[in-house]
């Protein structure tokens, strides 16, 4: 059933094609708008703000999702190219969105533009309290531009842009290159290869005592879509399903699940990354009425499901 919001509506989905995009524009098609144009790197370079300007262009709402990004070792390797392609991105398409006169703007940003030690859980206040973890704050930083530039819009020409801040997702279509891909992703391709071949431990970064929050990503495409029709006001919000597991209590439970035998050994020379992570979710349930509804386990079963029959 379309809501009255879609309808009518031309919709652009930067970076559709990626593991967020492809989920969220399946949701986006049952509310039937009028049209969906995808802008990806195949036909347009979100970098350069010519090409932002012709995907813009006759288009009533935008949702920004196109984003370089990757896991630690991914952020320690290439940091200047993770600020620059997100920041010119972020920018240019905002501006040109503004000059091609579209009606609502949703940029994402992303959980690594909070402070290294935030009080726990993140609350949308504290987002400025202090500089972010080291090893992801050139692509934290680079996407929380986004928020500043939505605020500016907002007070000069009455823009309507909003910013979510999503937690990391995790789902079935996940990105499982080994060079860029976040943690579970990477675990799951560990334990799941290392049972196939018979092995006797798999290594692990870090201490495994850090905390971390995950979103399904059909979770995730439900609240940027709800964030689209019923938000519309400069402050930030999060989007996540306010929990957190550690990394050690998640490597142990992508190893029952996965079905691996052996033992983990962690290799404490790698970072850790940001201590703990887990989010204040209440101003978007009380916004937008958004909850995330996918338990943990299943989703994470799930995502196991769709990479052995997707990666054999």
């Amino acid at each position: 059933m379309a809501t009255n919001f879609w309808i009518g509506k031309r919709v652009l989905i930067t970076g559709g094609s990626g593991f967020l995009g492809k989920h969220l524009i399946a949701k986006l098609k049952e509310k039937n708008p009028k049209s969906i144009r995808i802008a990806d790197i195949d036909k347009y370079d979100l970098r350069e703000y010519k090409d932002c300007l012709r995907a813009s262009r006759g288009i009533d709402v935008v949702i920004h999702l196109a984003a370089k990004v990757g896991g630690i070792g991914f952020n320690r390797e290439f940091p200047a190219d993770l600020f620059d392609d997100n920041i010119l991105m972020g920018v240019n398409m905002m501006k040109a969105a503004r000059i091609n006169k579209v009606k609502k703007y949703v940029a994402l940003g992303t959980i690594c533009a909070y402070p290294k030690f935030t009080p726990i859980p993140f609350a949308e206040k504290d987002l400025w309290m202090g500089y972010p973890e080291e090893t992801n704050a050139p692509y934290g930083l680079a996407k929380k531009m986004q928020l500043v530039q939505a605020e500016a819009y907002r007070q000069q020409y009455g823009f309507n842009a909003i910013f979510l801040l999503p937690v990391n997702l995790y789902g079935p279509g996940d990105n499982f290159d080994p060079k860029s891909s976040h943690v579970i992703p990477a675990l799951i391709m560990k334990f799941v290869e290392a049972k196939r071949k018979n092995k006797k431990e798999v290594v692990v970064w870090g201490t495994g005592k850090p905390s971390r929050e995950f979103l399904y990503v059909e979770d995730a495409a439900e609240g940027i879509l709800k964030a689209a029709e019923k938000y519309n006001k400069s402050d930030p919000v999060n989007l996540g399903a306010g929990f957190e597991i550690t990394i050690k209590e998640l490597a142990s439970l992508i190893k029952k699940l996965s079905g691996f035998k052996g033992s983990i050994v962690w290799d404490k020379t790698k970072p850790d990354g940001q201590p703990r992570r887990k989010l204040n979710v209440e101003r978007a349930y009380k916004e937008f009425n958004f909850r995330a509804k996918t338990s943990f386990e299943k989703g994470l079963k799930g995502t196991i499901d769709w990479y052995l029959a997707n990666f054999k």
